[in-house]
């Protein structure tokens, strides 16, 4: 027989032994010990940074850009800095009524259980019973000697006890594991609140950028209209041809092709609230949003690499799976090694109740078993590798699962480094067609039209107006991105309820306690 780790007092050891007898004495010598290695939580990634080019984006003459203050902590209600008062009440609307974060409390309140389950097998397990009977004996050997003797009745009492020992610490490797999955558990839930609040708040902003973009097409063509109606004028003085007035009329057409699916979209962003929030759809809300509803925070938090390890619930979640994982190896471990099994009964049997409690008619007794597998066809073996690879496989989990989230925040700040840089050049884009259509009014008010440059300056105007909009739009979700892509600051909230001790990351530099 052979086994791979040992560990007590804190220590490690490698391990074989090949005669039974000596296992049996290492069982007397070390009655507590815990077999199977002890988990280490994985060292902390060696990046100072997220990008190799790490900087602030320039502030423009019309775009506004937040300061990002290094190693700034995730303020819990973080949405509060966007400014609108209608989100705040939303998104604790959806918190309070959301189904998928009911499910993932419910869950979490499910693995709670789970640990008080597994704990309970360190304990003795008592019964208790009670046993009443009416017999006939046979009297085919010796009749009886009156007609009743062959009938009786037994009642019995008694107490049983069994208990299994923890002798080498599969039971509390186990409660290890339920632990850590239990903890995973938690940063699921928080994974569910802030992807739920991150979800709301990029919703409302969506539907706040569909209503500026229908905003901005619907004035678009009214003066596209404007234009035709002169050209219609124009047309009927015989300054210009028909094709003239055809070409324009296309223009308006084809600009009002452009709303039905702003509005479908549009739509479809109300009815994703009403579900994020625990609504059908045809229920009515209340809140309406613009790009006016929203303002970009005065400052941002941007987190120190080795902190958002602690700080991202996803990260955290595969840890503690690691950790399940690797307590497993412990269990397998203890699997293949002898199993002591204690029993103990006690009671007393009589024909008469009155006469239960005497002390003649009480028996008891004391058990004991040693058990060893001694040929399984390799199953516990087996069981033992596939713990380890297990432990393998979601060691690999978690650095991909670290890898992702530092490309999740690179890619935010790349988001962030050229949003101002778009929307300053989407705001010059329509500055610029503006200027060019109210020459182009003025010629065609003076009938010196050019069809062809009056065309391309409206759909410049058109796509202009639409640019900045989305630009604006999505400044403010690449913000809310950052939040999210920085763990949400779960660790902050005062009434944020954990099964056991889950450790927050640290303290860090600059807070967001307050919004600005």
């Amino acid at each position: 027989m052979a086994f791979r780790y040992i560990t007590f007092a804190g220590n490690t050891f490698f391990h074989k032994a090949t005669r039974l007898s000596a296992v049996m004495a290492l069982a007397g010598v070390l009655p507590a010990c815990t077999v199977g290695p002890d988990f280490i939580s994985p060292p902390e990634p060696t990046a100072n940074r997220f990008l190799p080019d790490q900087k602030a984006a320039v502030i423009g003459r019309t775009a506004a850009v937040p300061r990002v203050v290094w190693g700034g902590d995730v303020p819990a209600e973080w949405w509060r800095h966007l400014g609108s008062p209608t989100l705040n009440r939303l998104i604790e609307d959806g918190i309070a009524n959301n189904a998928d974060l009911e499910s993932a409390e419910a869950a979490l309140r499910v693995a709670q259980t789970n640990i008080t389950i597994q704990r309970a097998a360190l304990f003795p397990l008592i019964t208790a019973g009670f046993d009443s009977s009416r017999n006939k004996a046979t009297n085919a050997l010796s009749p009886p000697t009156n007609s009743n003797s062959y009938l009786y009745s037994l009642n019995t009492g008694q107490v049983n006890v069994s208990f299994l020992p923890d002798i080498w610490g599969g039971t509390r490797r186990q409660i290890e594991s339920v632990k850590a999955q239990t903890r995973a558990t938690a940063f699921q839930r928080e994974a569910v609140y802030i992807s739920l609040t991150a979800n709301i708040a990029l919703t409302a902003i969506m539907e706040a950028s569909l209503r500026g973009q229908i905003a901005a097409t619907n004035n678009i063509i009214g003066t596209q209209n404007q234009l035709l109606g002169i050209l219609r004028r124009q047309y009927t003085g015989g300054q210009i041809a028909q094709t003239d007035v055809v070409a324009q009329e296309t223009a308006v057409a084809q600009a009002r092709l452009l709303l039905p699916p702003l509005e479908r979209a549009l739509g479809q962003q109300r009815n994703l609230l009403a579900t994020l929030t625990g609504r059908f759809p045809d229920e009515r809300i209340a809140a309406n949003f613009t790009l006016k509803s929203f303002r970009l925070p005065r400052k941002v938090p941007l987190s120190l690499p080795a902190d958002l390890v602690r700080s991202r619930p996803d990260i955290r979640l595969a840890e503690e799976h690691l950790h399940a994982a690797n307590a497993q190896i412990g269990v397998a471990v203890a699997n293949r090694l002898p199993q002591l099994a204690l029993s103990a009964n006690a009671g007393s049997s009589a024909q008469a109740l009155s006469q239960l409690f005497s002390p003649s008619v009480g028996f008891w007794t004391l058990a004991g078993n040693l058990s060893q597998t001694v040929f399984d066809a390799g199953a516990l073996a087996a069981r033992q590798q596939g713990a380890e690879e297990a432990t393998l496989q979601a060691g690999a989990q978690y650095r991909s699962t670290v890898l992702v989230a530092f490309q999740n925040v690179a890619d935010v700040l790349r988001a962030l480094q050229s949003d101002a840089r778009a929307l300053n050049a989407a705001h010059a884009a329509e500055r610029s067609a503006s200027q060019n259509i109210g020459l182009i009014r003025k010629q065609v008010d003076a009938g010196q039209i050019s069809l062809p440059l009056l065309l391309t300056a409206q759909q410049a105007q058109l796509q202009a107006s639409l640019a900045r909009v989305q630009a604006e739009a999505q400044q403010i979700a690449d913000t809310v991105a950052l939040f999210q892509a920085l763990g949400g600051g779960w660790w902050n909230r005062p009434n944020a309820v954990y099964p056991i001790h889950v450790e927050p990351p640290v303290t860090l530099a600059e807070g967001f306690l307050q919004p600005d």
